[in-house]
């Protein structure tokens, strides 16, 4: 099972990333774990300063921006 996590504190861009994560997996019809953290301590340890962020198995793949759904279902098949 793949583990999404979405970085953020709750901003437009970061509900939209939300979205597009859940959308990306829906449309993939894949088991994956969608985690959203809030905090921005947690936000900050990770290294991140701009957010939404995209972290995908640990690995950061997207920061400061929010990816489309079909960049997403790229980055979820590789």
């Amino acid at each position: 099972m793949v583990k999404i996590e979405v970085l953020g504190t709750g901003c437009a861009k970061c509900k939209s990333l939300a979205k597009n994560v859940e959308k990306a997996v829906e449309e993939l019809d894949i088991e994956a774990e969608v985690v959203k953290v809030e905090s921005l301590q947690e936000i900050m340890n990770r290294g991140v300063m701009m957010t939404p962020a995209l972290f995908i198995d640990g690995e950061a793949k997207a920061v400061g921006r929010a990816p489309s759904v079909k960049e997403i279902k790229e980055l979820l098949r590789s």
